[in-house]
């Protein structure tokens, strides 16, 4: 698909955008529209969380030979992967390009749970005291370089057009913003939301104590993936207000703070 050459030598700046507008739309949000009164200092979890995220972004662009859009382009000129090798009209191409890109990350998101090498990079995400938007921007830099370059080998074997594997990016990071959010949406306007995208509520219970709470509803983008592979739960069993955000044996204030945070994957500790 010919994309314009100006957007995709300025989408760091696009995505940049994006995130800073969706970012500062739901901040807002839940200042006025609370679901749940946080627990741990909101200062000290703002600016680890997105320190956290920041280091790994800017790790994975100087680690990285290649990024996702970048690995749609080199595809797209060497006729590389499915879309690439049979013939798509333009539109079906980049909505089955957004489709399926979102279903590697559901497919990774239960791998990352299920592998415990990958547990251990991915409960730094889990193990935040309290669930907001900045939440959605906690992981270990060593799992963002990680599922960049899953993110990538996707890309590559969908053969997904540069066009779809740009607005993927910019719907995952504000989707991603937005059902970790501390945000109290109607309950009947949540529910006609989430048949589509994940909501708030729908997330919130993947971050609860309870195991079998937290191995369910996986999704990030479409609730879909969670109904056709039968991990979707409705709700929590203690309900929204009152369940406990984070993972057992990982409530000391340490884990609020950045060094400590980044040392969880490698502690002895008791596995959940």
């Amino acid at each position: 698909m010919n994309i314009d050459a100006a957007v995709i030598s300025h989408e760091p700046f696009i995505r940049i955008a994006f995130f800073v507008a969706i970012f500062v739309v739901i901040s807002i949000a839940e200042l006025f529209r609370p679901r749940r009164i946080l627990a741990a200092s909101k200062q000290k979890r703002w600016i680890n969380n997105l320190l956290l995220g920041f280091t790994g972004t800017v790790l994975s662009r100087i680690l990285l030979p290649i990024m996702p859009v970048g690995a749609a382009l080199f595809c797209l000129e060497k006729k590389w992967g499915l879309m690439n090798y049979y013939h798509f009209p333009s539109w079906a191409a980049v909505i089955c390009g957004v489709v399926l890109l979102d279903l590697a990350i559901y497919l990774q998101h239960r791998m990352f749970h299920l592998v415990p090498v990958f547990w251990r990079l991915h409960k730094v995400h889990h193990i935040d005291q309290d669930i907001d938007l900045t939440t959605g921007l906690r992981f270990h830099p060593l799992e963002i370089i990680l599922s960049a370059m899953i993110k990538i080998t996707a890309v590559a074997a969908i053969g997904a057009p540069p066009a779809s594997v740009i607005i993927f990016e910019i719907v995952l990071n504000g989707i991603t913003m937005f059902n970790h959010g501390n945000l109290n949406i109607p309950k009947r306007a949540d529910s006609l939301i989430r048949l589509l995208i994940v909501t708030p509520d729908m997330h919130r219970v993947h971050h609860s104590v309870i195991v079998q709470e937290t191995q369910s509803n996986y999704g990030f983008n479409l609730s879909w993936w969670d109904r056709i592979f039968r991990t979707y739960r409705e709700a929590p069993q203690g309900g929204h207000e009152l369940m406990k955000i984070g993972l057992n044996g990982y409530d000391e204030l340490k884990y609020l703070q950045f060094l400590p945070i980044m040392m969880v994957p490698f502690e002895i500790h008791r596995e959940q």
